[in-house]
């Protein structure tokens, strides 16, 4: 039998090779040459890439063989995911390959925005000795507020405690007693804002994410802050940072990222205090090793057909046939789960019911966890390390099983007690030969509701004219309403209104809905990928 065929698209480290084996024929090409890309790519069954080569619908389609994408890195901005999960075709990348580097970066534009050191040295190069006008401010007993608590965040908070500095944190997903083993404090965003000297971000960009640190932020902070942003583009607002440096309320900061990429003029590379590198979060030779050998492992499983850790998209793995639909379904419902509770919860049950566990269902489990952590941490999310975040948070996991079900041929539950002793959970099952997926019960009320990309919840005493109030909010607002349901535990109890709509809500939007009808609460859901 002939070998499967790996095309290396672009130039890897010689340990992805390695990594590969003997078991596969290796053929190279130049990805970014579309000419010299698309008939290379006809009859492979694995392409390798770093970001130089668009996968796009054009050369999935010309690949006929095509079963694995693999990006040597951490971002698939160059790569058609959608394209791919149609034409059945698994992408895969190496979300913790350069987490160290990151880290690194961070903490080295967290000492040069203190001591000018770009600053100084481009000054004496050009023949100018200028100690007085480069003089820094110290780390040693400064605040450090690290927004976001994830991998790279920890990464960098016991890095920079090395120095001396103090360490606080923001992150809601982020237990106090899983902080304070790491010797940082938790506060809210505006206590950190309030009391930090340095501020560093490190959060995944979502719509909730996106300018978080803008115009309101930066009039909280001391005026002697130093804001470091190597994460992603747009977190910090570069507009409001702009004006906070022209005013004199930040003192400087330091930026990989940027709202749009490449960025090679922009205002702030005009402010002397500014320290400025183009993306280099990953761009050292270790990370490119630990990216090639990764993904040539992914490689390797998903072309034998086994589970593949690191897959974004289409599950490999021996998986029972009753058993794979159910995956998409176990991971959005984590993935409401998380934006209903609002935090990660201290303990986590995941419960399967009916005939669907004659069959080893612990996948489900995996992917529930997938969907609970997919908002709340920057990195991939993925079967394998799903459980990781789940330790490193301090919650609590468990899979429980029965062949029970009565009302439901399957159904499955994601139910979770958070720090306070609430209960939250949503259920979920299958419906039909198409396998639709449907919400079956939030918490205690009962529901009858398709999955939609955009939907929310709201809870509410239960009297007329709500619905109404609602419609009318959201047509004010343009926001199109696809499907309703209202359940409540008694006339004049406690209701619930599940809704899905044609479009994200906004957060003012949703806010004014729970403000006319006395909402005890209000969740908006975005599951659009």
């Amino acid at each position: 039998m002939s070998k499967p065929v790996v095309l290396i698209a672009e130039e890897l480290s010689p340990a992805t090779v390695d990594a590969l084996g003997p078991d596969f024929e290796i053929r190279h090409c130049n990805g970014a040459d579309r000419a010299e890309l698309i008939p290379a790519i006809a009859d492979v069954d694995a392409i390798l890439v770093r970001s130089a080569t668009k996968v796009d619908a054009e050369a999935i389609a010309a690949a006929r063989r095509l079963k694995v994408i693999a990006r040597a890195g951490v971002g698939l901005d160059n790569v058609d995911v959608s394209a791919a999960t149609k034409a059945g075709v698994m992408v895969v990348n190496a979300p913790t390959s350069n987490i160290v580097t990151a880290a690194e970066l961070a903490c080295g534009l967290i000492i040069s925005t203190a001591r000018n050191i770009p600053q100084a040295n481009t000054a004496l190069k050009n023949g100018e000795w200028k100690r007085s006008k480069y003089t820094g401010v110290e780390l040693s007993e400064k605040t450090l507020g690290v927004v976001g608590l994830g991998r790279i965040g920890v990464l960098v908070a016991q890095r920079m405690s090395a120095f001396g500095m103090k360490i606080v944190a923001y992150d809601p997903y982020v237990q106090p007693a899983r902080a304070a083993q790491m010797g940082v404090k938790l506060l809210s965003l505006d206590e950190l804002l309030e009391v930090s000297d340095f501020i560093t971000v490190h959060l995944p960009k979502t719509p909730e994410t996106l300018g978080l640190i803008g115009d309101e932020a930066l009039r909280k902070v001391k005026p002697t802050v130093r804001i470091v942003n190597a994460a992603r583009g747009g977190i910090v607002d570069e507009d409001a940072l702009l004006s906070a440096l022209k005013e004199g309320r930040v003192a400087g900061a330091g930026l990989d990222v940027y709202a749009t990429e490449p960025c090679t003029d922009s205002p702030l590379f005009a402010f002397d205090n500014v320290v400025c590198t183009p993306h280099l979060g990953a761009s050292t030779g270790e990370a490119q090793e630990k990216a090639g050998i990764a993904v040539a492992r992914s490689v390797r499983l998903a072309l034998a057909g086994e589970l593949v850790p690191d897959a974004v998209n289409v599950q490999g793995g021996v998986i029972a046939e009753e058993v794979r639909p159910g995956l998409p379904l176990a991971e959005r419902l984590g993935r409401i789960f998380t934006a209903l509770a609002g935090e990660v919860a201290v303990r986590l049950d995941v419960e399967v019911y009916g005939e669907i566990t004659q069959h080893d269902v612990k996948v489900l489990e995996l992917s529930a966890l997938k969907g609970v952590f997919e908002d709340v941490v920057d990195e991939t999310v993925s079967y394998v390390n799903a459980p990781l975040f789940a330790q490193e948070r301090g919650v609590e996991v468990r899979l429980t099983t029965s062949s029970e079900s009565p009302e439901h041929r399957n159904v499955v539950t994601v139910r979770g007690t958070l720090a306070d002793g609430e209960e939250v959970s949503v259920s979920g099952t299958l419906s039909g030969p198409k396998y639709l997926q449907k919400i079956v019960a939030v918490g205690e009320h009962d529901i009858d509701l398709a999955l939609a990309d955009h939907m929310a919840f709201l809870r509410y005493a239960d009297r007329p004219g709500v619905v109404g109030t609602i419609g009318r909010v959201l047509g004010e607002a343009g926001v199109n309403i696809a499907g309703m349901q209202v359940s409540r535990s008694e006339e004049g109890g406690e209701a619930l209104v599940a809704l899905t709509v044609d479009g994200p809500i906004p957060p003012a939007v949703l806010a004014e809905i729970a403000g006319e009808i006395g909402a005890t609460s209000a969740r908006s859901v975005n599951l659009e990928d």
